[in-house]
C-alpha cells in the first residue's frame, strides 16, 4: 500500500461555529471550506496545516452520531486519515493480511473521495481512515 500523506485529522465538535472561532481567531488558520454530507446528518469544516488538513466534524441533528458522542463526553480527536494511491489495492492488501475493516468496499466521503475505515481493534483503538481523493481534488 502506498500512503502518500496524512490527508486529515478528524475532530468531533459540538458547535461548528464556536470551534471555527478557535481555529481561525486563536490559531490563525484560514478555513478552506465547509461541506454538508447529503446522506448523513453531519457538517465538515476544513483547515489546512502544511500538506494536511484538520477536519472539524459536527452533527447537524441531536440524534446524529457526532452529537451523541459530544453529549457522552466523547467528542474531540476522532480519527486520522491517510491518503492512499489506490484504495482498492490498499483494502485488498489489508484483507490479505487479516486486518479487520469497517468498510470492506470503499464509499464516498468528503469532496467525492473514495474512503474506507479500518476496524480500531486492529490499530490499538485508533480509528484510521484511508482515502483516495477524487481526481479534481488534488
Amino acid at each position: 500500500m502506498k500512503i502518500k500523506r496524512i490527508e486529515h485529522v478528524g475532530i468531533v465538535v459540538g458547535n461548528l461555529e464556536q470551534s471555527r472561532t478557535l481555529w481561525e481567531d486563536c490559531f490563525g488558520i484560514k478555513l478552506t471550506g465547509t461541506e454538508k454530507m447529503p446522506d448523513r446528518p453531519v457538517e465538515l469544516a476544513f483547515y489546512p496545516v502544511g500538506d494536511s488538513m484538520v477536519e472539524l466534524i459536527a452533527g447537524t441533528t441531536p440524534d446524529s452520531k457526532q452529537a451523541k458522542m459530544v453529549a457522552e463526553g466523547k467528542g474531540g480527536l476522532n480519527h486520522i486519515c491517510f491518503e492512499v494511491e489506490d484504495i482498492d489495492a490498499a483494502l485488498e492488501e489489508l484483507k490479505a493480511k487479516g486486518i479487520p475493516l469497517l468498510d470492506a468496499v470503499p464509499r464516498i466521503g468528503h469532496a467525492g473521495a473514495r474512503i474506507a475505515f479500518i476496524d480500531p481493534s486492529a490499530t490499538g483503538n485508533c480509528l484510521v481512515e484511508l482515502a483516495q481523493l477524487a481526481d479534481d481534488a488534488h
